[in-house]
């Protein structure tokens, strides 16, 4: 609905220059002041009834106009307060910003939601009027700033009687048409022609022309001739609005007098605005310009989003700032679960692991009798001394290879008896035949030999071996290698002593006959102490080398042992082993002794080498003489010195159990224990788990172990317990293995 009120009902043209000298007819888009735009409009020489033909008077009104209703187009199109046709606000003329005043409290609407409107007048029935259509937003004043403070309570209701009408003074007619926020345009310009959307204009601007258009809803109540009136006189801060002749009260204007009617009945529905199109872009508003308050249009219902859309609409928000902190603690979110399930992982893996199988170490390697030994070693040559079971007692001189001479026998005896073993002492074993070599080697005047042999004759295994070690009978170790290897040659047989040699740990000794005739076969005396002890397990061959003769039959006379003189000794118990003698090697001498010591009777072996008598020696003849009495210092000092020392103690720790993490429980002996040595040797420790496995857990005491004192056969052993409870590996250590 539009209504327009007339500020100044005189016809005087005299006043028409005094206003700002131009004349709009039309609205410009976006002015709320549509009654004060025109008060300066009028032409000169017009009465107030006559209005210019291009300003757009009552008479170019249409009807809907004309009678205070819009109609539903122009409803809709004043209910939006951002109407894409308003154009953008002019710059108030700096006079008229500067004459405005701020309306009084109560010039103010009774309707504390709506912003202040300087043209409409706080008339309660109008502000609360539930039959009119929705206000469009009021355009700001430029001339005014409105301060804040507290809404202005609504006024009483009460009727306001219709002012007399006072004439615009020529002085004040200039300000009120300049109080539109429009452009100054230059004197003397009339536009004629209505503008585009000019009465869109009109109707948009509600908060102007609704006071009169409200007064001319009701037939009883009179058109207001002025919005607001000012201070008297048309002091700065006036505001009046101008309406056509037409619109006046007759008891103000009786030239022209009209009554409007409405063209629908007042509590007809407002048809609901459509939403305005999208606002054209605008110039940026003055600086001095209030910004206009913004109405909610409402916006047709959207449709309905899936589900997950409207999830991340109402889940996705902005970002925040980034910041180092923000930065590290987001890592330590993503890294953290990450690097736990890592972790959790390798525990599991390690937790899952087999356990090493433990391993028993002994607290230290040697145990050193108490005291000091110093055997009679000769000035030259080498020798050794061993006690199976304790260990080595002594070595002398430099143990290099040398010629074995005769002493090579032994190991001949050795394969033979290996490859044909005599179950008992008395066993005869099988018959060999003599063959034509061993009878034509008999007949050698350079070397050892058993004469009287006869090709076809046959003898017991006992019985050539008895040939081969007591008198040392070269033509029977060649005739026992061919009869061993099936052939008429001694490689085969060479091979099997060489082969044995190794399987001893004889590292430096070298076969190249079974009779040591050859300066080639070599050895050391650390290495014949390997093969003597080994042999000398074998109770056949222990019962042939002790006998200092013996008597064969078939053979014309005894023989005898060329270690007569030491096997018959009583104080020396000597029982063995072989003599050996060459220019090449000189005297040789392999022995074995016993000695009973308390409730034992230990085996001493030892052997001499390389000892060579002064002067010509044809066949080593004096050397031989030369080692065994060398041999015989030696075995007297060794037995007088050997003895059984105590080693271990009950309780005392002699290792531990390590569990292959790091854990360790200590072990401890549970029983004594004496060793046969001589002052200063130094006895072997070694713990073993005795044949059964050993166990990850096991309670205190619990004998888990066998600690060995010594080495070879006939050691001592004593069994050995933990001294706390065995458990398995901790937690921790089984987490932090890495092999």
């Amino acid at each position: 609905m539009k209504a327009v009120t007339v500020a100044d009902g005189s016809s005087d043209p005299a006043q028409a220059p005094e206003a700002s000298g131009t004349t709009e007819t039309a609205a410009r888009p976006g002015t709320s002041e549509t009654g004060a735009g025109r008060a300066g409009g009028v032409e000169p020489g017009r009465t107030d009834g006559e209005e210019t033909t291009g300003a757009g008077c009552a008479e170019a009104e249409s009807p809907e106009e004309a009678g205070g209703v819009d109609a539903p187009e122009s409803s809709e199109r004043a209910a939006g307060p951002g109407d894409s046709r308003e154009g953008p606000e002019e710059p108030a003329d700096p006079e008229a910003t500067a004459g405005a005043e701020a309306p009084s409290e109560s010039e103010r609407p009774a309707d504390p939601e709506r912003p202040a409107d300087p043209e409409r007048p706080a008339d309660p029935e109008e502000a609360t009027d539930p039959d009119e259509a929705p206000e469009a937003e009021p355009a700001s004043t430029p001339d005014r700033e409105e301060s804040p403070g507290p809404e202005p309570e609504p006024e009483p209701e009460r009727k306001s009687k219709p002012e007399p009408e006072r004439k615009s003074k020529p002085d004040s007619a200039a300000p009120q048409a300049r109080a539109t926020p429009e452009a100054p345009e230059a004197p003397g310009t009339s536009e004629t022609s209505e503008t585009p959307g000019a009465e869109e204009s009109d109707e948009g601007s509600a908060p102007a022309g609704e006071a009169a258009g409200g007064a001319a809803a009701q037939p009883k109540a009179e058109p207001k001739a002025e919005a607001k009136a000012g201070p008297k006189g048309g002091a700065p801060g006036s505001t009046t609005v101008r309406v056509p002749s037409w619109a006046r009260d007759s008891a103000q204007d009786a030239e022209r007098t009209s009554e409007f009617l409405p063209l629908k009945e007042p509590d007809a529905p407002t048809p609901r605005p459509a939403p305005p199109p999208a606002p054209a872009p605008s110039a940026p508003a003055p600086a001095a310009l209030v910004p206009e308050a913004t109405r909610e249009v409402p916006q047709p219902p959207q449709p309905p989003q899936p589900p997950l859309d409207l999830l991340a609409a109402l889940t996705n928000t902005p970002p925040p700032t980034e910041t180092p902190r923000r930065t590290a603690l987001r890592r330590v979110k993503i890294w953290t679960p990450i690097v736990l399930v890592l972790a959790g992982c390798f525990a599991g893996a390690q937790l899952m692991r087999p356990l090493p199988e433990p391993k028993l170490v002994a607290g230290q390697a040697f145990h050193t009798v108490d005291g000091q030994l110093t055997l009679p070693w000769p000035a030259q040559g080498q020798g050794a001394v061993r006690v199976p079971g304790s260990g080595d007692i002594a070595v002398f001189g430099e143990q290099k290879p040398v010629p074995t001479a005769s002493v090579a026998k032994v190991m001949t005896a050795y394969v033979i008896l290996k490859d044909h073993p005599l179950a008992k002492p008395t066993d005869k074993g099988p018959d060999i035949t003599v063959d034509a070599a061993a009878v034509a080697d008999g007949t050698s005047e350079d070397e050892s030999r058993i004469e009287g042999l006869k090709a076809g004759a046959t003898y017991s295994q006992q019985d050539m071996l008895k040939m081969l070690m007591i008198p040392s009978g070269n033509n029977v170790a060649r005739l026992l290698a061919r009869w061993d290897s099936g052939t008429d040659s001694q490689d085969a047989f060479v091979a099997k002593m060489n082969a044995a040699a190794a399987e001893l740990g004889m590292k430096d000794t070298v076969y190249t006959d079974p009779s040591g005739l050859d300066k080639a076969t070599v050895s050391t005396a650390v290495d014949q102490l390997k093969l003597a002890e080994a042999v000398m397990r074998n109770d056949a061959f222990r019962a042939i080398v002790k006998l200092p003769n013996a008597t064969i039959p078939g053979l014309p006379k005894p023989i005898y042992n060329n270690n007569d003189s030491l096997l018959t000794a009583a104080d020396l118990s000597v029982k063995g082993i072989k003599t050996g003698s060459s220019s090449a090697a000189g005297g040789t001498l392999l022995w074995a002794s016993f000695k009973s010591v308390g409730e034992e009777t230990p085996l001493i072996l030892g052997t001499m080498m390389d000892q060579h008598a002064g002067g010509p020696d044809v066949n080593g003849g004096d050397s031989l003489k030369l080692v065994k009495e060398n041999s015989r210092k030696v075995i007297e000092a060794v037995r007088r010195a050997l003895a059984s020392t105590p080693v271990i103690h009950k309780g005392q720790l002699v290792g531990h159990v390590d569990d292959g993490l790091g854990g360790r429980t200590p072990l401890v002996a549970t029983k004594d224990l004496n060793a046969i040595g001589v002052p200063g040797q130094r006895l072997r420790l070694t713990l073993g788990a005795g044949g059964a496995a050993l166990p990850h857990t096991a309670k205190a005491g619990a004998e888990v172990g066998v600690l060995t004192v010594g080495d070879g056969a006939g050691a001592k052993t004593v069994p050995v317990a933990v001294g706390v409870d065995l458990a398995e590996p901790s937690f921790g250590n089984r987490l932090t293995r890495l092999g």
